[in-house]
């Protein structure tokens, strides 16, 4: 099965960002994917991060899912959904959980993971600082969603700090894991290709990290540099800083012949 990640700059206009996700999307199926990973926040990357509540949509309601599911419908593909403003209790309507949808390929939606982990960080040598829970809840569910790739454990950007996570994804039979992204451009270059691949060798598992590069409209500059990773820790694609899509082909057993062949995830004892 061929899998693709999508990298994108969004921006502050939905309607904007869903066409480009649209060409990118057709450009993927033409090279003969059947999956495709959207980044982070790919249908909004507004200037201000209160502002994702005004797209924030019902789940299984509203435009952005709307277009994902004829999408998938009319490329018969499986989209996974990178997040998208879902709303969030009414303790505070300005805050949305940024959701991850997944579509199968006749478009019907298959779950939806809630980033769990939210980027509340200071960086002081680049005098950057960050406040996810202002915008924001914090999922609280792990969710693996069964595809034609295997079992694929959700995460979301700064989940992949968190490798207990992963390991709560393996021990509920994941085989991939998919870390759509918008990952700054000072820790990207730090902490990004070490990090993916760490997930993908200690877990024995496929990763896919669609990621935003360039800047955007919130003056945040984000690292590109999206990757499709195999169970060993090779990077088997790697995108250029520009629109675009990057693709490789998937084989299933490949987790589990590693798993029998390595069995460092058996040999646990904690």
């Amino acid at each position: 099965m061929r899998i693709a990640a999508i990298q994108m700059n969004s921006g502050a206009d939905v309607s904007e960002n869903l066409q480009l996700a649209d060409r990118l999307i057709g450009d993927a199926v033409d090279d003969g994917c059947t999956m495709v990973v959207l980044p982070e926040n790919f249908a909004l990357m507004p200037a201000r991060g209160r502002d994702k509540a005004k797209a924030a949509e019902e789940p299984g309601d509203g435009p952005i899912q709307a277009f994902l599911s004829d999408l998938s419908e009319r490329h018969g593909i499986w989209i996974i959904a990178g997040s998208i403003p879902l709303t969030s209790p009414e303790i505070d309507a300005e805050r949305v959980y940024g959701a991850c949808p997944v579509y199968d390929a006749k478009g019907d939606p298959e779950a939806i993971y809630r980033k769990i982990h939210l980027f509340d960080v200071d960086l002081s040598e680049s005098q950057e600082s960050y406040r996810e829970s202002r915008s924001m809840y914090p999922g609280d569910e792990v969710i693996t969603v069964d595809t034609p790739c295997g079992r694929i454990g959700l995460t979301i950007c700064y989940d992949l700090r968190f490798p207990e996570l992963y390991r709560q994804l393996v021990d509920a039979g994941a085989t991939m894991f998919t870390v759509p992204a918008a990952f700054t451009a000072t820790t990207g270059e730090a902490h990004w290709h070490t990090l993916l691949r760490a997930r993908a060798i200690e877990n024995l598992a496929y990763v896919v990290a669609p990621g935003q590069y360039g800047e955007h409209a919130d003056g945040r500059s984000t690292y590109g540099h999206s990757l499709i990773i195999d169970p060993w820790g090779r990077i088997l694609a790697e995108a250029a800083t520009r629109n675009c899509f990057v693709a490789a082909d998937i084989d299933p057993d490949l987790p589990a012949k590693l798993r029998s062949e390595f069995p460092a995830l058996a040999n646990r004892r904690l």
